[in-house]
């Protein structure tokens, strides 16, 4: 019997979570120097943990060139003004 993909541990810790270990607040806190040595680790003060946005490719301009010919092609695709000799 297999067992479900929902139940695997692979990779688990590469997914993001909403909610931080308290030792991993005490870190985030003690980087914005929010953190004092002398402070309770008990009733801690929130913490933003937010997950980065993955942003989508930019197309590139080059410089000098002509209106509507300063885009790049994707990669992939063949530059239909590209010639080999």
């Amino acid at each position: 019997m297999s067992i479900d993909k929902s139940l695997k541990t692979s990779g688990a810790l590469s997914k993001h979570r909403n909610v931080l270990k308290r030792a991993e607040r005490i870190e985030i806190l003690k980087d914005e120097d929010r953190w004092l040595e002398d402070q309770s680790p008990f009733g801690l003060i929130k913490v933003a943990h937010r997950k980065a946005k993955v942003g989508g490719k930019v197309k590139k301009k080059i410089e000098g060139a002509a209106e509507g010919e300063g885009e790049e092609p994707a990669e992939g695709a063949p530059a239909a003004e590209e010639k080999k000799d």
